[in-house]
């Protein structure tokens, strides 16, 4: 992955065509947003305050790339970022998740990343004290030397050494001598992979009793409740258990809890606000199941619908949210949202809510041509999924370009008959087709054999999906 130092906006979306096919408009404007964020780091100090990200609103149906535009853009900015469905938000108030829960994911999200990437930068250092407890666990060291009279030969602790095979031609002098060559040994034979199977007893913290916060509702919100169970949590005794396992389970079991211990949460939590803050991205989808058709005149079910809206409106436009990491400042957070707006219009929304997006980019419906290229030519693309799937079972598949343009008309066909779920289709026409190939694998079909999609076999499987009007059992 390229840095975002250096990734110019036609830089992005150059990456992005890697995998969706067709809407650049939309691609164009989440570049220059993408920059921005750059730009704005950059800045002199005194305007860092004072430039607020332009908020995307992607307007289009279903399947047609607005989810991947968004998870793509994340992964390229590496930065931290959460999906959620506005329809899940509720007015305060009422049964439901509060919309300052979308921070609070966010906010996780941010120090997941962080503590993953920090264990992974000690793992090195992890891995020579997990070393360090496997050793002990096999040859315990000597804390005090051994009485006089007493046999060096039960330093091996019943594992099958002798003095003799340990030190070789040289006689130890004490003990503590042979222990400690013992231990040299056996450290070998660890790394060298001699004693993966050998079981070993070993001490693992088990985790505390959880502690239950009951209050009145309203009286605390999610963060204040989650940040007392931590801290009551974190103030009962850690209990260990002995676990026999394996030396090869051990060094899985103990990597992460060393790694952990290397780690310093103090300075994950501030750095992960910092990226939550400067580098977030929500991406709000079904913005429109929360709009208000003809303005939220008519009452009922509209009043909450509107009061989500006036719920979200803070929040984008700029708050303090209390997280069980620290304060949360949303004001340089990046909201991308989106919606079909088949039934209502982006006008629907509250007029405030509407200026917090003021970027607007309409994303076409996907044409055959469309299907075709997301069938070919992505790095993610279904072809080269199924081709990976059955290369696991050493059978070759192999896709005829006519045979994928019939593909992409029947998606295109069944599309314009029932409903139109974009791209989503292909997931259906092609399950369709390859089933009762992926069943016969490796029963009928063994493994060196070369598997040839044809038009003729595509037309074969698919006639009754595209003459049967019904079509119930096609729908997703």
């Amino acid at each position: 992955m390229l840095a975002t130092t250096f990734l110019t906006p036609a830089q992005i979306v150059a990456e992005l065509d890697k995998y969706i096919i067709g809407q650049h408009e939309a691609k164009r404007h989440v570049a220059i947003a993408l920059r921005n964020r750059w730009r704005r780091l950059h800045a002199p100090a005194d305007m860092q305050k004072e430039i607020v990200p332009n908020n995307i609103l992607m307007i289009g149906a279903t399947g047609v790339g607005k989810t991947e535009i968004a998870r793509r853009l994340a992964i390229l900015a590496d930065a931290p970022f959460v999906k959620v469905e506005a329809s899940k938000f509720t007015e305060v108030g009422y049964v439901g998740r509060d919309v300052e829960s979308m921070v609070r994911d966010l906010a996780e999200q941010a120090v997941s990343r962080l503590r993953q990437r920090r264990q992974e930068e000690v793992k090195a250092q992890a891995a020579q004290a997990v070393e360090d407890i496997i050793l002990d666990a096999l040859i315990p060291p000597l804390k005090a030397p051994a009485k006089e009279g007493g046999s060096s030969s039960s330093l091996g602790f019943g594992i099958g050494i002798s003095a003799e095979s340990i030190a070789g031609d040289a006689v130890p002098n004490s003990d503590q001598e042979l222990n400690e060559r013992t231990r040299e040994r056996f450290r070998q034979k660890i790394r060298n992979g001699e004693l993966e199977d050998r079981r070993i007893e070993i001490s693992v913290a088990q985790g505390g009793p959880s502690v239950g916060i009951m209050g009145a509702p309203g009286m605390m919100d999610e963060a204040t409740m989650s940040g007392l169970q931590d801290m009551l949590g974190s103030m009962m005794p850690k209990k260990q258990r002995k676990r026999k396992v394996t030396v090869a389970e051990a060094r899985k079991i103990l990597l992460d809890e060393e790694a952990a211990k290397l780690v310093d949460m103090d300075e994950i939590k501030e750095e992960a606000i910092r990226q939550t803050e400067n580098s977030g991205i929500i991406f709000i989808d079904e913005i429109d199941k929360v709009a208000t058709a003809g303005g939220g005149k008519n009452g009922g079910p509209d009043v909450s619908r509107q009061g989500v809206q006036r719920d979200l409106l803070p929040i984008v436009e700029g708050s303090a949210v209390n997280t069980k990491y620290g304060i949360v400042n949303t004001d340089h957070i990046l909201f991308i949202a989106a919606g079909a707006f088949h039934v209502s219009k982006p006008s629907d929304l509250i007029p405030e809510l509407q200026g917090r997006f003021p970027i607007r980019v309409e994303l076409q419906s996907l044409t055959k041509d469309d299907f075709y290229r997301i069938l070919k030519d992505p790095k993610n693309a279904l072809t080269k999924q199924y081709q990976a799937l059955l290369a696991s079972e050493d059978v070759q598949l192999i896709f005829e370009d006519e045979a994928l343009l019939k593909v992409a008309d029947i998606a295109a066909e069944v599309n314009s008959e029932v409903e139109n779920i974009g791209a989503r289709r292909l997931h259906t026409v092609m399950s369709r087709l390859l089933n009762d190939l992926l069943y016969d694998v490796p029963d009928k079909i063994a493994a060196g054999a070369a598997l040839t999609i044809t038009p003729q076999l595509v037309e074969e499987r698919l006639r009754d999906m595209v003459k049967n009007r019904d079509m119930s059992q096609y729908i997703l």
